[in-house]
């Protein structure tokens, strides 16, 4: 972040709601506050704004004034960062649970306090202060899009356990414990009794049909992204495919994994490990005061959704790769323990996978004792 003519800097924050906006601007070695209230995705009126405080700051103090702005990531995505970016405005999208705030007390809190709180946030940060707060790295358009497919059928295939947990359920109501099959649903379902012998109620029967034509359906959705997805795989030529089809190399690692960890992570460009643990929340959390010195559990800060997948592929890694010294070790670590002690290592395995793995996929060092396809 520039830290050169601060003098000369407009500071702007931006507090986003779904109705309103409400915009905290600062003119240069002037510690006045000025509050805009617009409708929410009002460009015109914002930018109108930002020309505003350019006119007054050049007729101030002559020249170009560098206008910085930030606001909080949230359901509006990337889409006004790249439009500030757009028309000269150094903007940063802020992580929310980033920003200190104060424990003494029951926090008072509204759209005009937010926004002041940000532009105090702002301007500690464009000074040289990176500890106020932290900025998102925000993805390109085209790494954004790559995501949609896996983030799609992870969509999916939740409605389908929904459907197909609400299904059971009804069925359950009834005294029945088997759910009919897909494909002689009819038959199965006239043929099914309560278990106080009775058929199944036309009210319900008729509920169970509609369920099970939305299973079909979210079925076949799941079907057509993995199709997509399989399709731009084998037409595109890009280093993430590249990466996505090394990764399928490893045994234990399917097309949905590597995706996954190909478009959430490893389109960043880390140092070293502790940068690639800590953007998933896998490192441990120190606690030092006195004489105590010890960690504590992980801060499950950044990606959640890297981290449940790597915590479910250290599971089938256990499975696919037995031989593997990540899976000795783990054996070693925890034995025939069950319980809490297994899933504490289990998270633990999974920073060490995801080095692993990380590795292989920039380096091409393979897992110790992994099997590897040719």
């Amino acid at each position: 972040m520039p830290t050169n003519n601060a003098s000369r800097v407009v500071y702007l924050a931006i507090e986003l709601s779904a109705s309103s906006w409400v915009v905290a601007c600062r003119q240069p070695e002037n510690e006045k506050v000025k509050l805009h209230r617009m409708e929410a995705g009002d460009c015109e009126a914002l930018l109108a704004i930002i020309s505003d405080l350019r006119r007054k700051a050049a007729a101030t103090f002559g020249g170009d004034a560098i206008v910085a702005s930030c606001f909080e990531a949230g359901r509006d995505g990337f889409w006004l960062h790249r439009l500030l970016l757009a028309h000269g405005v150094i903007n940063h999208v802020v992580e929310p649970t980033s920003i200190l705030v104060t424990r003494g007390a029951r926090r008072a809190k509204t759209d005009r306090l937010d926004a002041l709180g940000l532009l105090r946030v702002l301007a500690a940060t464009f000074t040289g202060d990176h500890d106020a707060c932290r900025v998102v790295n925000v993805p390109s358009v085209s790494e954004e899009d790559a995501k949609r497919p896996h983030r799609e059928r992870e969509y999916l295939v939740q409605e389908r356990v929904r459907i197909e947990n609400r299904i059971a359920a009804l069925l359950a109501t009834q005294g029945i414990s088997k759910r009919p099959s897909l494909r002689s649903w009819e038959a199965d379902l006239n043929a099914a009794q309560t278990g106080d012998g009775r058929a199944i109620p036309p009210l319900l029967k008729a509920e169970l049909n509609r369920l099970r034509r939305r299973l079909v359906i979210t079925l076949d959705m799941i079907r057509e992204v993995e199709a997509e997805r399989q399709e731009a795989l084998e037409t595109q030529d890009d280093e993430a495919g590249r990466t996505i089809g090394a990764l399928c190399k490893i045994r234990g690692i399917g097309d949905n994994f590597a995706a996954v960890l190909t478009r959430e992570i490893f389109y960043r460009s880390f140092a070293n490990r502790r940068q690639i643990a800590s953007y998933l929340g896998l490192a441990p959390t120190p606690f030092q005061s006195g004489g105590m010195d010890r960690d504590r559990r992980i801060n499950r800060a950044g990606n959640s959704r890297a981290r449940q997948t790597l915590i479910q592929l250290a599971w089938l890694w256990l499975r696919y790769q037995p031989e593997s010294s990540l899976a000795q070790w783990f054996r070693q670590r925890v034995g025939e323990l069950q319980g809490r002690t297994r899933r504490i290592a289990i998270v633990a395995m999974a920073r060490k996978l995801l080095i692993a793995v990380w590795r292989f996929a920039k380096y091409g060092i393979v897992p110790e004792g992994a099997i590897v396809a040719a």
